[in-house]
């Protein structure tokens, strides 16, 4: 019987605990309406956060350590393909010539941590593969980068005479493409190209972040350069001797700049280019983060201001609950009850709304990263109005009942 009586004592003070709510309706909403803003921002502000922390996790795919890119102009070299080869090929024996260099590669301007991207896409099994960042490398490429293969082999020599044009792939666009399926060998291409045109598999290797280790790798697909592409490709990526410093790098400078002769000179290191990168995620993240927080201080005042205003105008009912016997605790009980019910309806409704971005796949971001912000925000919301609704609690359990009716 007492259990029964305990159920239906709670019952009854829930069911009372809506009504006074429901007849306070007007004031209630403001405080909902300051519920529902701040969720918004606080779950924008967590799904950010989220990304970025799930992306740093994710290994970097390759080592920049004693890297360095030379870049230099073309643009007033020799327009023969034959001669332009014979020169490039000239300047990449000038440079293993040189005692702290252990490796040399041309690639195209899309450098790890450059500001660069070579975007391209195709048709493939009726599906739009779109967003692939296309790189042009050497056989060195990968040694000098000391990347992984996950399946499959690297460029080779018998890529010279292949029939389609050898292509490897990321693991994501291989995820992307083939599923479950093995992805060596197969044909890919715009459905409608000819046969002429379409590229082979011949290995995935591990997704590099070549955006800085706050960004996924995307997918991406790499290709040989041949003596035709020299018209458009002017960086080196060269891997160095740990004692390599500003002598050698002086060095390699004037022995490049003495080959070439016609053009400008630039040296980069790659550790440096990935702390800049990296510098272009974080300034605007902390920036939006400052903006949130000051967002987030001002919900908080206008929550904690909401409460205080609600129990000055309730001072006739509190004291007269204490005179029927209510203690302080219980009141303070009551109004900490009715903040979480009234933020719990408005976060109902932001939930609604949060849940939209992983169904519709915004911002490309998995569902795990919204999820996780979600769950995060309901915590933080729930935190942020019992924190709000303590001191006023506190003041109104202290409310002496002939004090409050008398002022009534």
């Amino acid at each position: 019987m007492g259990i029964i009586y305990f159920t239906f004592n709670r019952i009854f003070m829930i069911k009372h605990l809506f009504k006074l709510m429901w007849n306070k309706k007007r004031q209630n909403f403001l405080l909902m309406s300051e519920v529902f803003v701040s969720f918004l921002v606080i779950f924008a502000v967590f799904s950010l956060m989220t990304s970025i922390w799930r992306n740093y996790n994710r290994k970097t795919g390759f080592e920049s350590e004693n890297v360095w890119v030379l870049r230099f102009n073309n643009q007033d070299m020799t327009k023969n393909t034959d001669s332009l080869a014979l020169l490039y090929e000239t300047i990449r024996q000038v440079i293993q010539s040189l005692p702290s260099v252990k490796g040399v590669s041309f690639v195209s301007n899309n450098t790890p941590y450059a500001n660069s991207q070579e975007m391209t896409g195709f048709d493939y099994r009726s599906k739009k593969i779109g967003s692939i960042n296309g790189y042009q490398v050497e056989a060195p490429y990968k040694d000098i980068l000391h990347a992984e293969m996950i399946s499959g082999r690297w460029f080779g020599r018998q890529d010279q005479v292949a029939t389609h044009r050898p292509i490897v792939v990321n693991a994501t666009l291989a995820r992307d493409l083939f599923a479950n399926d093995n992805p060596i060998g197969q044909i890919i291409g715009n459905d409608k190209d000819p046969e002429r045109n379409k590229m082979e598999v011949i290995g995935v290797i591990d997704d590099m972040k070549s955006m800085g280790d706050y960004r996924l790798a995307g997918r991406a697909m790499y290709s040989r350069i041949d003596t035709g592409a020299f018209h458009y490709i002017s960086d080196l990526l060269i891997k160095v001797a740990p004692d390599a410093g500003a002598a050698f790098e002086a060095r390699l400078y004037k022995t490049v700049a003495a080959a070439i002769k016609v053009s400008t000179v630039e040296i980069e290191h790659l550790d440096s280019a990935r702390i800049a990168k990296n510098k272009q995620t974080l300034i605007p993240t902390i920036i939006v983060l400052i903006i949130a927080g000051f967002l987030i201080v001002n919900v908080a005042l206008g929550l904690f201001g909401v409460l205080w205003y609600n129990i000055n105008r309730r001072r006739g009912e509190i004291g007269l609950r204490r005179a029927v016997g209510a203690s302080g605790r219980a009141v303070a009980l009551q109004l900490l009850a009715e903040a979480l019910i009234l933020a719990s309806f408005a976060m109902i409704v932001g939930t609604f709304f949060a849940i939209q971005f992983p169904l519709l796949h915004v911002f490309d971001e998995a569902a795990s990263v919204y999820i996780i912000a979600l769950i995060f925000t309901i915590l933080f919301i729930y935190g942020l109005v019992t924190i709000c609704s303590l001191y006023p609690g506190r003041q109104a359990a202290a409310i002496y009942p002939a004090v409050a009716l008398h002022e009534d």
